[in-house]
């Protein structure tokens, strides 16, 4: 990343310098040693690396503020300090983890005097200080200012731990550390023990920039009936703003909370109530009194008419009750339980599971969904809960370590390469290095590799069907003599040659519109997600059809061949066989040919060559002097040659291809006029609208509801605090530069 970062703020930069105020120097010397961040000094320039960007950045800024990181050791850390260098010495690293939502750094001054460092999210930071006075309420409300500009912040704070308080949990603490049972456990509970009664130095905001397209990317997505849900650490507000920027909400939308939408007139003091608001109006339950239980949950009911656009707002404290069994589990005195009181099987329903799917069926009538605070694990089981309760394909993309369960978790996982590291790209399917590109992964390349191996899998399907069945007649008139039709070389070479290319050019090359059109008209997606191209219906189709060229190829022949034996005679079993052969592999070959749409030079020269293959295969495998050396393997001599040249054969091979073909070409016709067409007008009448509002960010958060949540470190990962503590880290560097 950059190393370089401008203040801006004259004022700060003065009284940095000044050094008169006590808590500033605190804040930046917290900034300066609280951190995983490593150093290489490069002789003119240091390089740091960072875990996450919001570590690099907070430790650039303390930079250049006059605290300068300028080397660590395993146990100990170098700053200068507007000039002045100080070495302390660190005591003990309490590492970042999604649950603890902070990190501290415990250390020894050049005085001897030991201090706490703690920096994390303000939910848990608030909750652990030592008294809440003006200085507190006002950085809560430079907090709220901060949501507002879509800014990430967290909160810094510290304490004085006496040599006493030290030396007993120092003790206890590596007791701990070697514990082979609930090592974690107990790690933790020590670690919320020394952070508390903790002193606030103040907050932190770092602005975290859209990439370009994101706004329009999120609106294709949506007009491709693609349900685009927000997973992210940031709290509400920040969330929230977020949103409207990139077109996820719109003004006109009906912003659902969990602590605004009550089935009473007044607040409700449980979470369930906005699933029982939907339940009740999915399954027509009234809100008041008992049920029928037997038909409302057995049956799977559709989602209810979303009449007006709505988003539905979640925290990630709801989600753990949700997913955990947790306080929404044990109100076994609201809904659903008092359905669920009756005789019968529906009695023992997994009350778990009702739970879920009603707030799956919620959020899937939704325009959108946010789930704001929430850590990388909830991140998974959201996935995880869409693929249980909905017939669903899902992707999940993100760019950071927090992001790699979830990627993992989905049916697509997407990395986006970036400052957040690479460990999401490793972790995915796909890579991409903007999220503007995914439009085209999905509405452009995802579909028409849909199409093609929708299209590959019929023609594959239909060419065995036509060509081959005719096997299965003719046993039917050789009276089960297991005497084959076709000659041995033209079974062998029916699949590998004369009918696999014009197939593969179709599965590899194939386009129904071109890239811009897929872009201007995202409503064609939903082809893909409605089955439309391949299901159960086209598949009998397919073999309705291959069925019927297999019968007219091989009865036409019949019947031509009963009475009549040409102008040369070849009214013969090897002529008959030949006949039969080139009509079903023309047809084959012409049905391609008419449902291509994207014709290129290697489309046409795939055909032409499946043609040319057949000529040269015939000629070599039917020649007279290969009957003369094998006899028994080259058993149809010059049997193409007499039959191709008789007019009557010709006239024969051109009937059963016009029969073959005609229902084909008035499929396409009645296609054309009846169901494209309108598919067509209503695309244009879309294409129509008015265009989409320049985004601006700005403020949308209700007034009285602010729910602060901080993103810290969700981009951090865990586990950096104990290499560097056991020099795991700094003696691979060490090695590395000798």
């Amino acid at each position: 990343g950059e190393q370089r970062s401008d203040v801006c703020d004259a004022a700060l930069l003065e009284a940095a310098q000044r050094d008169k105020d006590p808590v500033l120097r605190e804040f930046l010397r917290l900034l300066a040693l609280c951190h995983t961040v490593m150093v290489e000094d490069r002789g003119d320039q240091l390089v740091y690396q960072a875990a996450s960007p919001d570590e690099e950045a907070l430790v650039l800024a303390a930079r250049n503020l006059g605290y300068v990181f300028l080397a660590r050791t395993q146990d100990s850390i170098t700053i200068r300090e507007l000039g002045r260098t100080r070495t302390y010495e660190v005591l003990a690293m309490l590492d970042f983890n999604s649950d603890r939502k902070r990190m501290s750094v415990l250390v020894r001054d050049p005085q001897g005097t030991i201090r706490l460092y703690t920096k994390g999210a303000d939910t848990v930071i608030l909750e652990r200080l030592r008294r809440r006075g003006p200085k507190e309420t006002l950085t809560e409300r430079a907090l709220d200012r901060f949501a507002e500009e879509t800014l990430r912040t967290l909160c810094v704070a510290s304490r004085e731990v006496s040599e006493a308080e030290f030396r007993a949990w120092s003790r206890r603490h590596g007791e701990a550390a070697v514990l082979l049972q609930d090592r974690a456990r107990e790690l933790d509970r020590l670690y919320e023990e020394l952070e508390q009664n903790l002193q606030l130095l103040g907050a932190t905001a770092i602005e975290d920039k859209l990439q370009d397209g994101v706004p329009e990317t999120i609106q294709l997505l949506k007009l491709g009936n693609i349900k685009v849900w927000v997973l992210t650490g940031d709290k509400q507000e920040t969330a929230m703003n977020i949103g409207y920027a990139c077109r996820l909400l719109t003004d006109d939308m009906e912003i659902l909370e969990e602590k605004e939408v009550s089935s009473g007139p007044t607040l409700p003091s449980s979470h369930s109530e906005i699933l029982q608001a939907h339940w009740e109006s999915n399954n027509n339950l009234s809100g008041s009194g008992d049920a029928p239980c037997s038909s409302h949950l057995s049956q799977q009911c559709p989602e209810a008419p979303c009449h007006k656009r709505r988003a539905i707002i979640v925290s990630g404290e709801f989600l753990d009750k949700l997913l955990h069994t947790g306080e929404v589990q044990k109100e076994k005195k609201g809904w659903p339980w008092r359905w669920l009181r009756c005789d019968g099987a529906e009695a023992s329903q997994d009350q778990a599971d009702v739970v879920e799917k009603a707030f799956v069926d919620l959020a899937t009538s939704c325009q959108a969904v946010i789930c704001c605070r929430v850590t990388p694990k909830q991140k998974a089981l959201m996935v995880q809960l869409v693929k249980k309760h909905k017939k669903a394909v899902t992707l999940a993309i993100g760019d950071g370590a927090n992001d790699v369960n979830m990627i993992k978790t989905a049916d697509i996982g997407v990395g986006i390469s970036g400052l957040e590291g690479l460990q999401a790209v490793q972790c995915s399917d796909y890579a991409l290095a903007q999220f503007s590109f995914l439009q085209r992964l999905l509405l452009v390349h995802g579909r028409w590799n849909y199409l093609r191996v929708c299209k590959f899998l019929r023609y594959f399907f239909y060419k065995t069907f036509a060509g081959l069945l005719a096997q299965v007649w003719f046993a039917f008139h050789s009276g089960f003599t297991a005497q084959p039709l076709y000659e041995g070389w033209f079974l062998a070479l029916y699949n590998i040659f004369y009918t696999a290319y014009p197939v593969l050019s179709v599965g590899l090359l194939e386009q129904d519109v071109s890239a811009k059109q897929s872009l201007e008209f995202p409503e064609l997606y939903v082809v893909g997600q409605q089955d439309e191209l391949f299901n159960y219906r086209v598949f009998g189709v397919t073999l309705l059809h291959g069925v019927g060229t297999s019968l007219v190829s091989f009865y036409i022949a019949l019947w031509a061949f009963e009475d009549h034996v040409g102008t040369k005679a070849v009214g013969d079993y090897e002529s008959f066989s030949v006949t039969v052969a080139v009509s079903a592999l023309l047809s084959v070959l012409v049905e391609i040919v008419l449902d291509t749409k994207y014709w290129t030079v290697l489309s046409l020269l795939m055909v032409t060559a499946s043609l040319l293959l057949f000529c040269l295969f015939s000629f070599l495998t039917q020649s007279v002097d290969a009957f003369r050396i094998a006899p028994a393997i080259f058993r149809f001599p010059d049997a193409s040659r007499n039959a191709l040249t008789d007019p009557y054969v010709l006239l024969v091979v051109l009937l059963s291809l016009v029969v073959n073909t005609l229902p084909s070409l008035t499929a396409h016709a009645f296609s054309a006029i009846l169901g494209r067409g309108t598919t067509q007008q209503r695309i244009h009448l879309k294409a129509k609208r008015d265009p989409e509002p320049s985004v601006e960010l700005r403020s949308h958060v209700p007034r009285g509801s602010f729910r602060r949540r901080s993103s810290y470190a969700f981009s951090h990962q865990e586990g950096y605090a104990g290499l560097i503590t056991r020099g795991d880290s700094l003696r691979a560097r060490a090695t590395h530069g000798t």
